[in-house]
C-alpha cells in the first residue's frame, strides 16, 4: 500500500513540475495532471469488480504497477507527443492500484477482526512509507538540478510495489493470533 501511495503522492506533487521541466506550460501541465487523475476514477471503480472474480490478484497488481510506474518514467524521457497517452496509462495504473490495495486487505482477511488489524498495519506503515517518495524526488532534483535522475527511484518504487503486489495478490487468508488479553 505504501509504495503505490508513494507513487500517487509523487504524481500529485511532482508531475506538473516534471512536465514544466520538459517544456510544457504551467496551464497545460496542470491540465494534463488533472486529466490523469480523472482517468484514475475509471479504474478505481472498475478494478474491484474485475479483480474479485479472479482466483488471485497478483497479475492485476503487477500490471497496474507497471502502468503507473512506466508512465512516470515515460514522462521523464519520452517526447512531448507521448504525454497524453502516458497520462491515461498512468491514471489507469494509479487508480486501479489504490482500489486493488484496499480490496486485497478485505480479500485476504477471513473475518472483520483480521481485516481491521491488517488495514491498520497496512495504512499506518504504508502511509508513513509513502510520504518518503515525494521527499526523495525533491532531494534528487535539488542534488542534480533535473528530474531525469528520478527514473531510478521510479524503477525501484515500481519493482518494490510489484513484488509486494504479487505477494499480496496470492490466494489465501492472512492468519492472526489474538492473545486472550487483547480479546
Amino acid at each position: 500500500m505504501g509504495l503505490q501511495s508513494s507513487t500517487a503522492y509523487i504524481v500529485f506533487g511532482w508531475l506538473a513540475p516534471i512536465l514544466r521541466e520538459r517544456g510544457m506550460s504551467a496551464g497545460t501541465a496542470g491540465g494534463l495532471v488533472s486529466f490523469s487523475i480523472m482517468a484514475q476514477v475509471i479504474t478505481c471503480l472498475l478494478i474491484p469488480s474485475i479483480a474479485v472474480r479472479q482466483k488471485n490478484q497478483s497479475f492485476i497488481n503487477v500490471f497496474l504497477c507497471g502502468c503507473a510506474v512506466l508512465a512516470l518514467i515515460g514522462f521523464l524521457y519520452l517526447p512531448g507527443w507521448a504525454f497524453l497517452p502516458l497520462a491515461i496509462i498512468q491514471g489507469i495504473g494509479q487508480g486501479g492500484l489504490i482500489a486493488a490495495a484496499m480490496m486485497v486487505i478485505v480479500l485476504r482477511s477471513p473475518d472483520s477482526h483480521t481485516a481491521a488489524h491488517l488495514s491498520g498495519m497496512a495504512q499506518c506503515v504504508g502511509y508513513i512509507l509513502a510520504a518518503i517518495g515525494p521527499l526523495l524526488v525533491g532531494m534528487i532534483h535539488s542534488a542534480t538540478g533535473s528530474f531525469a535522475a528520478c527514473g531510478v527511484l521510479f524503477v525501484l518504487l515500481g519493482l518494490g510495489a510489484s513484488i509486494n503486489g504479487w505477494g499480496a495478490g496470492r490466494a489465501g487468508h492472512v492468519g492472526v493470533q489474538v492473545s486472550k488479553d487483547s480479546a
